[in-house]
């Protein structure tokens, strides 16, 4: 089920409209069943899995919980983690496995239960119900945030309630989101398509478009459904953590990806892999190495989708890897840089060539994310370095549509929004505002869904992961 399906909005309305009427201790069984049917509905054999994981967890935390020795709970924890990973191995690499939505989230959610049980982490005694409820929450399972248990238990085991701001705030932050999937997204996706198709066909700067505008496809869709799912959860009292963080004004790739990119995918691997695997503690050769390890299971945790290793989402974790290793090896340097000239380090220019510099790096590296394969992606790169002193001459002369100015258009105002966002949040300004600038701004962005939404066009990027 679709967030921008008509089926969404009803069974959504539905869904509040009991949980409404329910007291406070009982939403959460009215929610847990609401959760499954919402997985389900497409795909019955959906539950099947999320049911068995949920089981998985459910009885090694407990048996976690009553066990005392130290070399059993390892075990016990080994245990879990086999099963729940192993499964979502086998779904990357084989087609029989690969056809439940949105396992590599409520997977790695599961895992991260299991290791937060085994730490102690968790809030005393879970009831089974609310477990499952953490793991099938239907606003979160298809592509995220991975919520942590620590943070979303609490929530449910005390009975959720929605406060006037919360509902005020999420319903905005869906707004937000649908916006910026059907509006933005999706009307970028269609160009991209076309160039990414026939490749090898393609002008140069047809391809050239096109990444820069899948930058920007990718971030739209992926973060609009990070932004339905936190504002819906809103609505019943859930507090989700905050999934991107303005990601294109990042300095830096350490920036982009350890503060605004899939923040709780990267705090997963920072938490439950690169600490675990010495972190920074180590010694430096150790740390490039834990560095590298982190983005080549990254590639991987998006490769496969059921057909083998798709090599080129590995290429693009190693060389998002790299990334890591340059601005690690030059972060001294650039320290005694900006000391010696710190006019310089504070100057506006210097900012802007920085965010200009780490956005052209991430773009390039989505090339690989995009392409079929990693031959693909090369023949691209290979197409657009050939004649890129003659970009400036060849954008003049490309015919240019009605749909490229739209999509160049959308781009700029999601630029302006970003830049205006980052200096006090959007959301606190309208607050701020008189009544009629609020209720203008969201029938603007109503009306805009309304003539240039494409309505259920596609399915988010990240629900195929």
């Amino acid at each position: 089920m679709l967030f921008t399906s008509l089926g969404f909005f009803v069974f959504l309305a539905v869904v509040l409209a009991v949980f409404a009427a329910l007291p406070p201790g009982r939403r959460w069984l009215w929610l847990l069943a609401a959760s499954y049917l919402f997985y389900g509905v497409s795909q019955p054999s959906n539950l099947i899995y999320l049911g068995a994981v949920t089981l998985v967890v459910i009885a090694s935390a407990r048996a976690l919980e009553r066990t005392t020795g130290a070399r059993a709970r390892r075990a016990l924890l080994a245990a879990g983690l086999v099963i729940v990973l192993g499964a979502l191995f086998a779904s990357k690499l084989f087609e029989a496995f690969a056809t439940q939505a949105g396992f590599s989230f409520y997977a790695f959610s599961a895992a991260s239960y299991l290791i937060d049980a085994y730490a102690r982490r968790l809030p005393g005694h879970v009831p089974a119900g609310q477990a499952a409820l953490y793991l099938a929450w239907f606003p979160k399972i298809l592509a995220g945030p991975i919520e942590r248990a620590p943070g979303f238990l609490p929530q449910a085991c005390a009975g959720l309630r929605a406060d006037p701001e919360r509902v005020v705030l999420g319903l905005q932050l869906a707004l937000w989101g649908l916006f910026k999937k059907v509006v933005i997204a999706d009307n970028l996706a269609p160009i991209v398509d076309r160039s990414f198709a026939i490749a090898a066909f393609a002008s140069p700067i047809e391809l050239a478009i096109s990444i820069y505008f899948f930058a920007f496809q990718i971030y739209c869709d992926f973060s609009g459904y990070a932004d339905i799912a936190i504002g819906v959860s809103l609505l019943f009292g859930v507090q989700l953590m905050e999934n991107f963080r303005r990601p294109y004004l990042s300095r830096s790739t350490a920036e982009f990806w350890g503060e605004r990119w899939h923040i709780s995918l990267g705090r997963w691997f920072r938490d439950y892999l690169y600490i675990p695997l010495g972190g920074s503690r180590a010694g430096r050769l150790r740390q490039y190495a834990n560095l590298m390890t982190v983005f080549l299971v990254s590639g991987v945790w998006h490769a496969g989708l059921g057909y083998g290793v798709g090599w080129s989402f590995v290429v693009w974790g190693a060389l998002n890897g790299l990334y890591q290793w340059a601005g690690l090896a030059t972060r001294s340097f650039w320290r005694r840089a900006g000391d010696a000239a710190p006019r310089v380090r504070a100057s506006r220019v210097l900012l802007v060539l920085r965010v200009l510099l780490t956005f052209h790096l991430i773009a390039l590296s989505w090339v690989f994310f995009r392409a079929k394969s990693v031959g693909e992606a090369w023949l691209i790169l290979e197409r657009i370095g050939a004649r890129l002193a003659e970009m400036p001459a060849l954008l003049s002369r490309y015919p240019f549509t009605a749909e490229h100015y739209t999509g160049l258009a959308l781009i700029a105002l999601l630029v302006a929004v970003e830049i205006a966002d980052e200096r006090r949040s959007i959301f606190r300004r309208l607050a701020a505002a008189p009544a009629a600038l609020r209720w203008g701004a969201c029938y603007l962005a109503i009306f805009a869904m309304l003539l240039l939404g494409r309505w259920q066009a596609r399915e988010f990027i990240y629900m195929q992961f």
